[in-house]
């Protein structure tokens, strides 16, 4: 049975199978957030919200931060299985998220997939998430817990 939580539906355990979609999230990414990311995570390096620091990094424009990304792709498990389901979480860094100036910022899509059911009501979700054409987190999954 799924649950309505704050008018959006959840999946139950029984509800999924693997190879279960989850819902494709996606986020833009523009230097503000950076800049507030920056000044809340306490991570000031100039190369997340400086162009001439960054190039001279040997980056091509200023990147998000590692964790930022991760973080999106965090947002999109909670935006499918509910605050609070998320028991575990790994993945390994690819590639960085360039962010050009301007509004458009760097898009950045999350999509995945229930890759195995274990011990009622845990499943392992498996992630792909993506800048562009570039993978930007590899090897990324998640045990969630789902309802009853």
């Amino acid at each position: 049975m799924t649950a309505v939580v704050g008018g959006t539906v959840r999946p139950s355990f029984g509800d999924v199978e693997v190879g279960t979609p989850l819902p494709e999230h996606v986020q833009v990414v523009v230097r503000q957030d950076l800049v507030r990311y920056a000044a809340a995570s306490g991570d000031l390096n100039t190369i997340h919200w400086d162009e001439a620091t960054a190039r001279a990094a040997g980056l091509p424009d200023v990147i998000a931060h590692g964790m930022y990304t991760m973080g999106v792709a965090g947002a999109a498990l909670t935006a499918w299985a509910g605050a609070g389901a998320v028991r575990g979480y790994r993945t390994r860094f690819a590639r960085p998220v360039v962010v050009p100036r301007g509004d458009e910022g760097a898009t950045i899509v999350v999509t995945g997939r229930v890759a195995a059911k274990l011990d009622a009501p845990a499943v392992r979700v498996d992630l792909e998430v993506r800048c562009g054409a570039d993978k930007v987190l590899t090897r990324t999954s998640a045990i969630v817990e789902l309802g009853p």
